[in-house]
């Protein structure tokens, strides 16, 4: 059994020995089994950057095999300032402590910083609401991503506010054990009211900058799906159950079922003739919707420090209720219509 003499675990410095159990081990996998708060990533650039001695030698290697009766210290310098720049940008917070933050992320609010997208973020967003309670990530006092959802998708995002969070969040991401469920609204109707799209994802061989279902490569990925109301022929309410979280799942599995997304500019298009289901102002609201219609409606999760399990729901925002009332009231008025069996 490993024994430590760490101070706390605010505090800098770890200090362990090795005995029956940590012989034998590799260095890196051994220091993320007693340190639950520090990813394997964190703990190998800690190794990596001298901040991990054994018997004295800093100038170590993480594939290191352990052997009885070592002394590793473990050293964690305090968190530096991050670059990214703090914004104060409006957030709807759903729910928050000392560990992680829940939020309403707004269509057109992109999560992360990137090309094309320096600032403006989520992410900058994060960092002026939290401040000071913001307690480092990767040695950076940022708050912790640990999934995305796209600029235009609106919906329920977890952050995480310490290291042991970001962690422990990443793990049950890992796992498949998070709850994730997702309004959309799509073109057509489903055949089966209820049912389960499956198959690899990766990157389209024709566009790089697509995702498509391979059936050679790529990632396992399940989404389970729900008609909640259909109008008419033309288009359907549709909720979806992320068993995989994969880029752009919902949209690519799907368009593949030829069920694109309304609004969807990447992944689908609108059918056609649709001048025949909707007046010119329903036709109108329908066609310049300027995003795809999904939002992310439910976030489920085991807390990292409590292990309570943590539930949080929100309904769509106005733009997608108001694109939904505008497919229901056509359909209503265009008696050739007939009602999809349910």
């Amino acid at each position: 059994m490993a024994t430590s003499t760490s101070p706390p675990r605010n505090e800098n410095k770890r200090d362990f020995a090795t005995s029956d159990t940590g012989a034998g081990q590799r260095l890196d996998r051994w220091l993320v089994s007693l340190n639950p708060d520090l990813s394997r990533s964190r703990i190998k650039q800690l190794i990596d950057s001298g901040q991990v001695s054994v018997d004295g030698r800093n100038n170590v290697d993480a594939a290191l095999i352990l052997k009885r009766d070592q002394s590793i210290v473990l050293t964690i310098p305090p968190p530096t300032e991050t670059r990214i720049a703090a914004q104060a940008i409006e957030l709807e917070v759903v729910f928050e402590d000392a560990h992680l933050i829940v939020v309403n992320k707004p269509a057109g609010l992109v999560v992360h910083p990137a090309a094309g997208n320096p600032d403006r973020t989520l992410v900058n967003a994060l960092l002026a609401h939290c401040g000071d309670s913001l307690r480092g990530i990767g040695g950076e006092l940022r708050p912790g991503i640990v999934h995305r959802l796209d600029k235009d998708t609106s919906g329920l995002l977890v952050a995480a506010k310490s290291g042991g969070a970001h962690a422990h969040l990443a793990q049950q991401f890992a796992a498949h054990t998070i709850q994730r469920v997702y309004d959309a609204l799509v073109w057509g109707v489903p055949d089966l009211r209820k049912g389960i799209i499956s198959g690899q994802i990766g990157r389209s061989t024709t566009d790089r900058k697509k995702m498509a279902v391979r059936k050679i490569g790529g990632k396992y990925a399940e989404t389970h799906y729900e008609t909640l109301e259909a109008f008419g022929l033309v288009s359907a309410w549709v909720i979806c159950t992320l068993k995989t979280g994969r880029t752009h799942q919902i949209r690519v599995h799907l368009t593949s079922r030829g069920h694109a997304l309304i609004g969807d500019r990447t992944y689908g298009s609108s059918p056609g003739k649709l001048s025949k289901t909707f007046d010119s102002e329903a036709l109108g609201k329908v066609r310049n919707f300027s995003r795809q219609a999904l939002h992310a409606r439910v976030i489920g999760f085991t807390h990292p420090t409590t292990g309570k399990a943590m539930r949080f729901e929100r309904e769509p925002p106005v733009d997608f209720r108001d694109l939904a009332e505008t497919l229901r009231a056509a359909t209503k008025q265009n008696a050739k219509l007939k009602p999809s069996k349910r």
